[in-house]
């Protein structure tokens, strides 16, 4: 289709060959192979020179169009292996959303500002399904992953600590045994996420149960939720170590941590922005 428009560009077929770098020869053949591909004969020889048939204008219209979209391609691939474009999509829990990924993908963004983020927020379970069937390339989710189609990569450690508005009775204690938990109000994630199943395995090992009032998802409602209601709540340290309108309580008895890692459906090669963002966290 070159061929066929630097003839057309040219008005001869020897001028068109001079253009492209090609013999006068080789440049008629590749018409010849277009034309029997297409079953017409698309140029018209006189002493005028060369000029289109009926069928030649219809192809080289169309083939200006299919040239240009064929380097508009070329050319947005060579962008994306140059991470001037491209999306990242990848999931994560309530602090990975929250407080580990939005620091990672600005300073990630401040050397390729051309790459987009697709995120999404659900729990570690619904992530790791999502990155197996494909939906996401990434996932920042707490250990274990129980799916073997899974590549993981351990990424940080986290400490799970009890928080309390700073006029609960138990905020100006020095230590705080965990037996004084029990029957005490509890804002807990919601059902059936990883961290749930944390804490919940956590007191029980501890002899203590909770009155669990309600569930949240995010880590600011709940930490919003302790400062106005008076409840306590199991966090996250990172998503608290900012906050004023809560503290953590130091407990004696129970010691909660979990291992966040990254992960990626195992076999499959990553877009050139997905790989250089996993490698950048």
């Amino acid at each position: 289709m070159r061929s066929l428009l630097s003839v057309v560009d040219a008005g001869a077929i020897t001028a068109a060959a001079d253009r492209v770098g090609l013999t006068q020869p080789a440049l008629s053949r590749r018409i010849r192979q277009l034309e029997e591909e297409l079953g017409v004969s698309l140029l018209s020889r006189g002493r005028k020179g060369i000029t289109l048939t009926a069928a030649g204008e219809l192809v080289a219209a169309e083939a200006r169009v299919l040239v240009a979209r064929y380097d508009s391609l070329c050319a947005q691939v060579a962008a994306h292996q140059r991470l001037e474009g491209g999306t990242v999509r990848l999931g994560g829990g309530a602090t990975a959303v929250s407080f580990v990924l939005p620091p990672a993908i600005a300073d990630f963004q401040r050397d390729y500002p051309g790459v987009r983020f697709h995120l999404k927020e659900a729990g570690s379970r619904e992530v790791e399904q999502d990155v197996v069937s494909g939906r996401l390339e990434l996932g920042l989710v707490t250990l274990p992953v129980h799916l073997r189609e899974l590549q993981v990569q351990p990424l940080l450690a986290d400490k799970i600590v009890l928080i309390a508005h700073n006029g609960h009775p138990l905020a100006g204690q020095k230590q705080v045994d965990v037996k004084v938990l029990a029957g005490m109000s509890l804002v807990g994630f919601e059902a059936g996420s990883a961290i749930r199943h944390l804490i919940n395995a956590a007191l029980r090992e501890a002899g203590v149960e909770m009155n669990v009032v309600m569930e949240l998802r995010s880590i600011p409602a709940i930490v919003r939720m302790v400062a106005i209601t008076g409840n306590l709540a199991f966090v996250s340290q990172i998503g608290v170590e900012n906050e004023r309108d809560v503290r953590v309580l130091p407990l004696r008895g129970l010691d909660i941590r979990r291992e966040l890692a990254v992960i990626s459906r195992r076999g499959v090669v990553l877009s050139p922005a997905a790989q250089a963002f996993a490698k950048r966290l």
